[in-house]
């Protein structure tokens, strides 16, 4: 079920239509943990049962853990855990993808290689509840968090249908504490055993999943077109067309994603529920590490916390520290899909933190001068961060061989014929007026640090003619058919 579809706009209303009806939070959380499970069924039908089966494992596996004082034991029980939760993702997101590479080795060494692939459908959002799952037996593991005591409460932590799909990653820690407070009623100074709808969470939701539905529908599905034109065969494209391509893909998976993200957001503030930010203005980054404080925030702090820091982090010399984020970035590229291209994103971006802490650590008065705190440092540091920030975006977007390298290597070793740059640019003149308008949107959110509360704060009437031109931007341009989010593929 699609975020940008007619039938989830029917299906959230219907949601919050019983859950003010509910009066008890008990009851009101068995009725989400349901939907959730229906919005899961509706795209991905018998799938479902992965998705109870890890809910299952963690559930019970955890609460061993937490019981038992046996620290072999324990370590069993984590180990049962994680080999159930990435055996089912491997198996399903990576065993054609290693068929494969064996058929290849096979045929190049004369062996043969003719295991037919086993075409599996990719249950939707596996890699995103699949991480949370493992985040908290693993927290429990760690004795950082007491594992939940009802099946209920963990069941709707894993299943929340706004973030199910794709993000943002969120942790028990965060999540599970909300399901249990209770909520003070504005108008009565009483406590409730239930979830109130706030006036104020609704107007914040409601605007979150408005600037969501413009990144994705106004902007991203806009600009799809050029970037399909340009990279479905990229062979024999110009410099200019590539660095246009380039460009609008970057701006097209940030809209795409982050649109996402905000949906999701502001869909579970209404529902009474905060899940963190997964994207921070990440166009803006001053460097590759801070590229990656900004961009899938959720899933860069959960590669942090359970494979960077667990591997040594930067706590063991230089060598290992470079080792641990190339590998990190390695694992990180993988978890986006089974292809090599996504590798190849994974590693660039790995090379691009190891060259950044090189650079730190060898020459610290540079990377600490006073240039690179003024403005004109910011803005070239800006520059030199997104170049090779979009030139990882060209794998993720070009999967073939071929076309990934001549198009990496005609925005490399640019060759503009300014000649031809009036011709390109007129014929994708209207995706290139959305690319425009993006990026004046992004720019005035990172000079106005928190535009969403400077809008809600605005009077009512101001407010509702702000929704409306959202609204009339996003009915105008639609054509009637959803696309889905790049980030269901993964």
């Amino acid at each position: 079920m699609l975020f940008n579809s007619i039938e989830f706009i029917i299906f959230f209303v219907a949601v919050l239509t019983v859950i003010t009806i509910i009066k008890h939070k008990k009851f009101q959380h068995l009725f989400i943990v349901f939907s959730s499970y229906f919005f899961f069924y509706f795209s991905s039908n018998y799938l479902l049962s992965l998705l109870i089966f890890s809910t299952l494992l963690d559930y019970y596996i955890a609460k061993l853990i937490w019981t038992t004082q046996n620290k072999q034991r324990k370590k069993i029980l984590l180990i049962t855990s994680l080999a159930g939760n990435l055996g089912l993702l491997g198996f399903f997101k990576y065993a054609d993808f290693a068929i494969m590479q064996f058929n290849i080795l096979g045929n190049q060494i004369n062996i043969g290689g003719g295991i037919p692939f086993l075409e599996l459908a990719l249950p939707i959002g596996i890699s995103f509840y699949t991480f949370q799952t493992i985040s908290y037996t693993v927290d429990v593991y760690r004795g950082k968090l007491e594992p939940s005591k009802s099946l209920r409460e963990f069941a709707l932590f894993v299943a929340f249908f706004p973030q199910l799909v794709a993000g943002p990653i969120i942790r028990a820690s965060e999540f599970l504490p909300q399901l249990r407070e209770k909520i003070e009623d504005s108008t009565s100074k009483i406590n409730l055993k239930q979830i109130i709808i706030h006036n104020s969470n609704l107007k914040l939701g409601i605007t979150i999943m408005a600037f969501g539905f413009l990144k994705k529908m106004f902007f991203a599905d806009n600009i799809a077109p050029l970037v399909n034109a340009i990279f479905t065969n990229p062979i024999e494209a110009s410099s200019f067309e590539i660095w246009l391509g380039t460009i609008a893909f970057g701006i097209q998976i940030y809209g795409d994603f982050s649109g996402y993200s905000d949906i999701a957001i502001g869909a579970a503030l209404i529902l009474g529920f905060k899940i963190p930010r997964n994207f921070n203005k990440p166009y803006f980054a001053i460097s590759p590490s801070d590229f990656w404080r900004r961009w899938h925030i959720s899933l860069s702090s959960w590669l942090r916390d359970y494979l960077y820091i667990p591997l040594g982090g930067s706590k063991k010399g230089s060598g290992r520290t470079y080792f641990n984020l190339l590998t990190v970035m390695f694992l990180g590229g993988l978890w986006h899909g089974a292809s090599w291209n996504f590798v190849i994103w994974g590693m660039l971006h790995g090379v691009y933190l190891v060259i950044h802490r090189v650079i730190a650590n060898k020459f610290p008065r540079i990377a600490n001068s006073e240039f690179v705190r003024t403005k004109t440092g910011k803005i070239i540091s800006i520059l030199i961060t997104q170049y090779f920030v979009f030139l990882a975006w060209i794998p993720f977007r070009v999967h073939d061989t071929e076309g990934m390298i001549y198009s990496m290597s005609k925005y490399i070793f640019f060759d503009f014929e300014f000649d031809e740059i009036i011709e390109i640019l007129l014929a994708y003149k209207i995706p290139i007026g959305f690319m425009i308008g993006f990026i004046i949107l992004h720019y005035i959110s990172f000079r106005k640090s928190d535009l969403i509360k400077i809008i809600i704060n605005l009077k009512l009437k101001y407010w509702g003619i702000i929704l409306a031109i959202i609204l009339s931007l996003i009915v105008f341009f639609f054509d009637g058919n959803p696309e889905d989010f790049i980030y269901f593929r993964f």
